[in-house]
């Protein structure tokens, strides 16, 4: 169960020094990627970092990375341990992201990182996340309409939440290309909290212009971003901007646009396009990803989709379907340590996408069984584009086929 609110954790860490410099990052898309751009910023300057993101993708533990790695096992188990007896002896009933995040702060503090990289998980103020000690930016990126339940109903009221993040005295580095109605709550809510603000843009940004032919238009956002942000953190190694392009270049954000085989799974040569977009904000921008880069050939693209329960796919299809698409849809399997995200059920789906004013050549209600829907789709494909999209617990499922499939 979502349970926002600072009391639990802050219980949690009373005994927890943060001897570290925080960098908080808030926003409604854009935010893991920020946080991977800046781990590479950080590396190729022998900072030492942690990041801290959610979902995880395959276990827990990934959401903690040091120097760009995963947490091992043992080190998780210890700390995740510590924390959880911790939370039994005083009764704090913490929820399961709550005792995520004070694992993570304890492992950072136990492994000396200069600097930690830490992704709201829901909304900003009221986020587990905002008990940071020793902020030195924050970031918010690109906001859209997600989370309505915990958040507000209106992008203003969502970006008001988002800025609870700010601190006094500490610069906000913002999106710019954030809709005006946005840019002025925030501005708003940095002059009443004191917070200095720095709107990007992609086209004046130095390591955004190295970079741009390489970079779909969200990327250069995101990267921006980053840049800004780093720079602010790192001044002594802001003018170089050599090293960062060469990071920048290199880093990969899991379930981003991210070209994939499935090759083992179902015998499809060619790679599929795999994407966690799961509002109608990602959706757009995957649509036009699909668009100039698969649906090129003249070819219909086949989908492999699933949703959280409570999603507004409706918009997310319209802007991803197109008259002779194929379309099969799943339900992604239960979520470890999130028992309350549950999937939408895959007819409902199918009749939403039935409904968009297109028309679908094929389609597939595949349940419970997501290999069985990758190989419908491979069918489906023949060597056609096929994209998997919709949730984030969707791609954690197939990295998690692949990977058993390995092992």
């Amino acid at each position: 169960m979502v349970n926002l609110g600072l009391a639990r954790i802050t219980s949690l860490l009373k005994q927890t020094p943060q001897t570290w410099k925080a960098i908080h990052v808030a926003g409604t898309n854009g935010k893991g990627s920020i946080c991977a751009y800046l781990t590479a910023m950080l590396r190729a300057n022998q900072i030492s970092c942690g990041r801290f993101t959610s979902p995880h993708l395959i276990e827990p533990r990934d959401c903690i990375t040091i120097n760009d790695s995963v947490v091992s096992e043992s080190k998780f188990k210890h700390f995740e341990g510590l924390v959880k007896r911790r939370n039994e002896e005083q009764r704090i009933e913490a929820s399961e992201f709550e005792l995520l995040t004070a694992t993570a702060f304890e492992i950072f503090e136990s492994e000396k990182v200069e600097i930690g990289i830490i992704e709201v998980g829901l909304g900003g103020r009221l986020d587990a996340t905002n008990v940071l000690k020793h902020k030195c930016v924050t970031v918010i990126s690109k906001i859209g309409i997600d989370h309505q339940s915990f958040l507000g109903n209106t992008i203003e009221e969502i970006a008001l939440q988002k800025a609870g993040i700010m601190r006094q005295g500490v610069t906000c580095v913002v999106d710019g290309s954030n809709p005006s109605s946005v840019l002025d709550v925030l501005k708003k809510h940095a002059e009443e909290t004191g917070s200095p603000i720095k709107f990007t843009d992609s086209d004046s940004d130095t390591l955004v212009e190295k970079l741009k032919e390489n970079l779909e238009p969200h990327q250069r956002q995101n990267l921006a971003c980053a840049h800004e942000a780093f720079r602010l953190a790192c001044p002594q190694f802001s003018t170089s901007t050599d090293n960062l392009a060469s990071a920048a270049r290199e880093m990969v954000w899991p379930g981003r646009l991210q070209r994939l085989s499935i090759e083992s799974l179902t015998a499809r040569k060619e790679d599929v396009l795999l994407d966690g977009a799961h509002n109608p904000q990602s959706a757009e921008v995957l649509a036009a990803f699909v668009e100039r880069h698969l649906r090129s050939q003249g070819k219909p693209v086949t989908w492999v989709l699933a949703a959280t329960q409570g999603k507004d796919v409706s918009e997310m299809f319209k802007l991803l379907l197109r008259n002779g698409d194929s379309v099969v849809t799943v339900e992604f399997g239960p979520v470890d340590r999130m028992p309350w995200v549950r999937p939408t059920n895959p007819a409902a789906l199918l009749e939403v996408a039935s409904n968009c004013g297109i028309t679908i050549s094929s389609q597939f209600d595949a349940s419970t069984n997501v290999l069985s829907a990758l190989s419908w789709a491979s069918q489906a494909a023949n060597e056609g584009p096929l994209v998997i999209a919709g949730s984030l617990y969707l791609v954690s499922n197939i990295f998690k086929l692949l990977r058993a499939n390995e092992g």
